[in-house]
């Protein structure tokens, strides 16, 4: 998948500065895709060369102005073609399970260390997509909102993001406790 792509699925909602879409890549899109905002900047201009999306400037006093970009029609196709297009098999690479599968010929403490840390991120990110799926649904059950939303897709990316996180927070608990039976560590 392209960038591209994550930011015409994000301009489906709404039109956004090229600020305002690293602020949503952070808070909601972080669970399954990642940016910086100079990457997001620098696809911004090529989808607009392309024709992909159009800006609008808004003028501003005492800042630059501010560039609104929304989706063109063929954004919109170019979207439709990729849905249509079977999605390439995850390369899945993790640092950490590289340590923990090293564990018996490496520094358990700092292995121990890492997975606490993954631990505490995990956690982090679960509370933040909470909150997030709180503000979505808005007092409403999931149900009530599948059965009545507009669009289901964030909401169901974000349930993958909250599943994920929360059986990366399993797996640690897990595998620290098998750290501390094995090393009688408290």
């Amino acid at each position: 998948m392209a960038l591209r792509n994550a930011i015409l699925a994000v301009l489906l909602d709404t039109e956004a500065s090229g600020y305002d879409l690293a602020k949503y890549f952070d808070a909601s899109v972080a669970n399954f895709w990642t940016s910086t905002p100079q990457q997001i900047y620098r696809e911004l201009e090529k989808m607009e060369a392309q024709g992909l999306v159009s800006a609008r400037v808004i003028p501003q006093e005492r800042r630059p102005n501010k560039r609104l970009f929304s989706l063109t029609e063929a954004g919109r196709a170019e979207l439709h073609g990729f849905t249509a297009r079977r999605p390439k098999p995850l390369a899945y690479r993790d640092e950490l399970l590289v340590q923990v599968q090293s564990l018996e010929a490496g520094d358990a403490e700092a292995v121990r260390r890492a997975v606490r840390d993954k631990q505490e991120a995990a956690e982090t990110k679960l509370k933040r997509y909470e909150r997030l799926r709180d503000r979505i649904l808005a007092g409403r059950t999931e149900a009530d909102f599948l059965a009545t939303a507009d669009r289901v897709g964030p909401y169901l990316t974000l349930a993958r993001g909250i599943a994920f996180e929360q059986e990366n927070i399993r797996w640690c608990e897990f595998a620290l406790e098998v750290f501390d039976r094995r090393t009688g560590h408290d």
